[in-house]
């Protein structure tokens, strides 16, 4: 199997668990550590340029496990942390790793935190090295093993 295909098939089976577990994904630290995940992911590279942005935003507004919670909230909040993370990359990436960090009370949001930025990196077909390091940086944040998630 390509590679290609593989990254989108792992996106798929994620964005898939999530959607199982939807109902149970509803507290504002999973909704907070989300969107600092989105953010990350969007600035994986150092910079958040404009399309990558708008594409990640896109893809937040249409997530079916993230329709739990007001759009208009969700993007006021991942703006904030693209903010963070376009001021000062190493700084804004340490506040919003605190951010993502207010899920790993509860393993369940932990891992659909981690799950959102594979579904996230992954949607392009291209789950480069440096999303992946940033969602690995996640996962040390949450107390997860990285290796669960074929990081």
């Amino acid at each position: 199997m390509a590679l290609w295909d593989r990254v989108k098939e792992s996106a798929s089976t994620m964005q898939t668990q999530l959607n199982a577990k939807k109902n149970d994904l509803k507290s504002g630290a999973f909704r907070d550590a989300s969107m600092a995940m989105c953010a990350l992911v969007a600035a994986a590279d150092g910079t958040i340029d404009p399309s990558e942005r708008r594409k990640v935003a896109q893809l937040i507004a249409t997530n079916d496990v993230l329709a739990n919670f007001p759009a208009d909230d969700l993007r006021r909040r991942f703006e904030a942390n693209c903010d963070k993370l376009a001021a000062d990359f190493d700084f804004g990436k340490v506040s919003v790793l605190q951010e993502v960090a207010k899920a790993k009370k509860k393993p369940a949001e932990a891992r659909a935190v981690v799950q959102i930025g594979i579904v996230i990196g992954g949607a392009d077909g291209d789950f480069d090295k440096d999303e992946r390091q940033v969602v690995r940086d996640a996962c040390y944040a949450l107390d997860l093993p990285p290796h669960e998630f074929d990081l």
